[in-house]
């Protein structure tokens, strides 16, 4: 099934119009009653695909993000890969959906786009032992753009500045259930060349064993999202540029690029 949130387009940018969750099939969007990991009905309200703006499938509590999960990257950017692995957390407030703008700021001068696998939690998630089914926990997949002020992740040390600006984490289209996380292909395309390229299967770390590590670390709530790496191929974004990560099996997220608000 494919999950999303949406708003007509009718109803215009500015509308106070609140976002619907949806069933994608087709063409069309089936309104549901609630969010996917709740006890949801179909609607009678239907909307055709074209008419919707989608905005991120999700409002998570947190996104939590795993560094140097291939190899590749870690090597392409001078780092060993982690004998565990390496998380930091992105904002909330950081979140924006496809056809959103990702939008560059004063504060630096470098930053990256990362193509990403995203899992979404669909129950609550905490002390998960080798034996559970740690994939029992999980909704559903997307994609994500791990954008990266590179120059303040080096110059901080640690993360949370360089990956936690406003419009740094673009999520969607929407959410695909049915799909084998061990064997999926992730590609940024950056003006329509294709940047980043590299399968699920090079992962240091797959998705079951993050979600059973991560629930050990921290609850994992419904909703929430773990960005599970970036291949290598990672690089700079400019003002007019527009970058696409796609995930194959799910479908592709569009950003364009803007200058820092005055």
């Amino acid at each position: 099934m494919k999950f999303c949130r949406f708003v007509p387009k009718s109803a215009g940018a500015a509308s106070r119009v609140l976002p619907s969750y949806g069933l994608i099939e087709g063409e069309m969007i089936h309104e549901i009653s609630a969010p996917p990991w709740l006890t949801w009905r179909r609607e009678e309200a239907v909307l055709p695909l074209r008419e919707a703006r989608l905005l991120a499938p999700v409002e998570p509590s947190k996104i939590v993000c795993v560094g140097r999960n291939y190899a590749a990257h870690a090597s392409e950017m001078g780092n060993q890969v982690p004998k565990e692995p390496m998380i930091f957390l992105k904002t909330p407030s950081s979140v924006v959906g496809t056809d959103e703008p990702i939008v560059l700021t004063r504060y630096s001068n470098h930053v990256d786009y990362e193509a990403e696998l995203a899992v979404i939690i669909g129950k609550r998630c905490s002390q998960l032992s080798d034996s559970d089914d740690a994939l029992s926990y999980v909704l559903g997949y997307t994609c994500l753009n791990d954008v990266s002020a590179r120059d303040l992740q080096k110059s901080d040390v640690q993360f949370t500045r360089a990956k936690g600006f406003d419009t740094f984490c673009p999520v969607g289209p929407h959410i695909e259930t049915q799909l084998d996380p061990r064997n999926a292909l992730v590609e940024a395309r950056l003006n329509g060349v294709v940047k980043q390229s590299g399968s699920t299967s090079l992962m240091v770390y797959p998705v079951e064993f993050l979600v059973r590590w991560l629930s050990r670390m921290m609850t994992l709530l419904p909703g929430d999202v773990i960005a599970t790496g970036t291949p290598a191929g990672v690089g700079p974004l400019t003002a007019g540029d527009t970058i696409d990560v796609s995930v194959s099996g799910i479908g592709v997220l569009h950003n364009p690029v803007h200058s820092p608000a005055s």
